[in-house]
């Protein structure tokens, strides 16, 4: 719970700034759940990040029912730390 309220504040700051005209921020639209789903809770919600996503080349999947839309072969993408 703390990680999302804190990528919550991230997400809303990054945003901000991205108004401001900076073009350097945390990419935190790149921030998917376990099984590559998309966080409704992102400023402009799924169908912002599922933009921003798309716009560096990503395939988006939409959500069956009240699911949300997924990254397509999302674990490709993956980081390992």
């Amino acid at each position: 719970m703390t990680t999302g309220i804190f990528l919550r504040i991230m997400a809303e700051v990054a945003e901000e700034g991205l108004k401001r005209g900076k073009k350097n921020v945390a990419p935190y639209w790149r921030v998917v759940k376990p099984d590559g789903s998309l966080n409704e809770k992102f400023p402009g919600g799924v169908e912002a990040q599922a933009k921003r996503l798309k716009m560096e080349g990503h395939t988006i999947i939409p959500g069956e029912g009240k699911k949300p839309p997924k990254v397509e072969n999302f674990k490709k993408y993956l980081l390992k730390l």
